[in-house]
């Protein structure tokens, strides 16, 4: 069975961070493996509160991972600051992690902050180079960038930018456009589109999470970076699809991911 290690922080209402990665790659039939960068107090309407780990900490956890179960792939989520990247990135480096799948999680999807901006310069140095993926959402990939984005045009110009300024391939999700869904990666063979509609769903909590654990699941199991984000757009469109509604509370309800998905029959 493959395996797949998330490095990411927990977030207590389930739809995103570690819980969603974890459902995420079972879900996608790998082995799921995780060390947790921080616990924060959220649901899907706020985070209230972020406790981190100590950098000590997160490397006996990324130690203990890389020593016993090598990970196939790694995806990297939420790291709220620089000294907790330095030790990432060198934990990388030490045992030569291989399909490196690493998501900006800049900003919450209720609004919240969630990476202090001195860990941005960090995050792009250390971590996007050793990146076979980086995979921002349109306000990530315009600070990222440092240009604006308004249309098909200028999402092309972004992802260029990033990818040449790091050396990294960029998938840049649509989600935040106005028109639709589709996500446009730009890697060494140049520009490829996914397309995507956009479905009437609020519980939109996770989905980036969701989607860079399914892109690294399919390349621990060795599919291509092509293919790989492909079947995980497949994986994350039937998930919204699906219309899952936890029935209690105000808020809207995170998805995570959807039982009934034809992934949950898929061998590994």
């Amino acid at each position: 069975m493959k395996t797949a290690l998330t490095i990411a922080g927990s977030d207590s209402c389930g739809g995103a961070g570690i819980q969603a990665d974890i459902k995420t790659m079972t879900m996608n039939g790998v082995y799921a493996m995780s060390a947790i960068t921080a616990l924060t107090a959220q649901n899907t309407t706020g985070v209230r509160a972020i406790s981190e780990v100590t950098p000590e900490f997160l490397e006996q956890q990324l130690d203990a991972v890389f020593e016993d179960i090598f990970p196939d792939a790694v995806k990297i989520g939420m790291v709220a600051s620089t000294q907790l990247i330095e030790v990432i990135a060198d934990r990388l480096k030490k045992y030569n992690a291989r399909n490196i799948v690493a998501d900006p999680v800049m900003v919450a999807t209720s609004g919240s902050a969630l990476i202090k901006t001195d860990a941005v310069q960090a995050l792009t140095e250390r971590i996007f180079p050793l990146a076979a993926l980086v995979t921002p959402n349109i306000p990530e990939a315009q600070v990222l960038s440092g240009l604006d984005i308004k249309d098909r045009n200028d999402m092309q110009k972004a992802a260029e930018t990033i990818a040449s300024r790091y050396g990294c391939a960029v998938l840049l999700k649509g989600g935040h456009s106005v028109s639709d869904a589709s996500d446009l990666l730009c890697s060494d063979k140049g520009f490829e589109w996914f397309e995507g509609r956009r479905i009437d769903n609020p519980n939109t909590h996770g989905t980036g999470c969701t989607l860079s654990s399914a892109i690294a699941s399919d390349l621990a199991k060795g599919f291509d970076l092509s293919e790989s984000v492909q079947r995980a757009k497949e994986y994350i469109s039937g998930a919204l699809a699906a219309q899952l509604d936890l029935g209690q509370g105000s808020g809207p309800m995170a998805h995570s991911f959807d039982l009934r998905s034809r992934f949950s029959e898929e061998k590994c």
